[in-house]
């Protein structure tokens, strides 16, 4: 038995951001390791820590400082020692950690598509010509204006619940948000129709929730080991590879997705310019312990494909 594991009088404190969402994945944490361990509820605590990203609402990610306002703030509590373990949505995730946090630890993924929800329009494609759309994301964004560049983009942040409010409000008669997320929180329904990757390629690590600790934490890292999915930390590493290549950020119109058959992993990968007037797209297939270099590897010849000024517009 391991030593030292938590207890009511010394639970362990799980970081999160606090929308409806997160608080979703750091119970299912939660539950993962109390199943694991045979520990009762009081053996942890959910620690809800503000993050810039959810307190400004009115901005695009990009013009606030991007993906890392959804992190900073709970990696400085990690760091501090006020929580023991960080529960993140991966797609939100920078490529690169503060020194002394590792991100190693994945729960299985969930559906990585995109759902198109709309209060009376079915599928994208039946949308008419220069309805509004509401998104926040620069993939998704470029992805529609290449798509139906006839459509009107309108900014559309914030939780689930907000986002719904909005179209409810007539902001948009449509948006985007993650399969993934709406199964977690039993609202499936919520999708007129869910978006094959072959149509509009996913963000990297969409449906995938990663737990962040300090590297120095061997009590912890043996806890987060027994609850880890090999299969998604391997598809995560090709894709984040990709990425971190690419310099993603939220500034970049990035999409990408690993599929694993047996032992050989496939990946998509595509890179856009923001107005939707150009798309390159790729793909390699290789063995799965290869995942990391694959990623690097697909990156490097779309970019090499990619006529000169094509990422000037950041």
């Amino acid at each position: 038995m391991m030593k030292q594991l938590p207890s009511p009088d010394a639970p362990l404190k799980i970081g999160t951001r606090g929308s409806p969402l997160a608080l979703w994945q750091a119970h299912e944490v939660r539950r993962s390791l109390m199943v694991a361990f045979d520990l009762p509820e009081a053996a942890f605590e959910i620690v809800v820590i503000k993050v810039t990203g959810d307190q400004i609402l009115d901005k695009a990610l990009k013009e606030i400082g991007g993906k890392g306002l959804f992190t900073r703030e709970i990696e400085e509590a990690l760091l501090d020692g006020g929580i023991d373990i960080a529960v993140h949505s991966m797609k939100d995730m920078p490529t690169v950690q503060p020194e002394g946090l590792i991100l190693d630890c994945y729960l299985p993924r969930e559906d990585v598509r995109d759902a198109f929800v709309s209060p009376n329009v079915a599928r994208l494609a039946d949308l008419p010509e220069g309805s509004v759309v509401g998104s926040s994301s620069l993939r998704r964004r470029a992805q529609l204006r290449l798509r139906r560049p006839d459509l009107r983009l309108v900014e559309f942040r914030g939780n689930v619940q907000t986002r719904m409010k909005k179209l409810e409000d007539g902001v948009a008669v449509a948006t985007f948000l993650a399969m993934a997320g709406l199964n977690r929180l039993g609202m499936a329904h919520v999708a007129r129709s869910a978006i094959a990757p072959e149509e509009m390629l996913p963000a990297v690590a969409q449906g995938a929730i990663g737990v962040e600790r300090r590297i120095s934490d061997d009590r912890v890292a043996a806890m987060l080991a027994a609850i880890h999915d090999r299969d998604t930390g391997l598809r995560l590493g090709a894709e984040r590879a990709f990425l971190k290549r690419l310099d993603g950020s939220c500034e970049t119109p990035i999409a990408g997705l690993a599929e694993i058959t047996g032992g050989t992993i496939r990946l998509r990968g595509e890179i856009l310019r923001p107005d939707g007037s150009e798309s390159i797209t790729g793909e390699k297939t290789g063995l799965i312990d290869e995942a990391p270099a694959l990623g690097e590897a697909l990156a490097d010849e779309l970019l090499a494909r990619a006529p000169k000024g094509f990422f000037d517009w950041r």
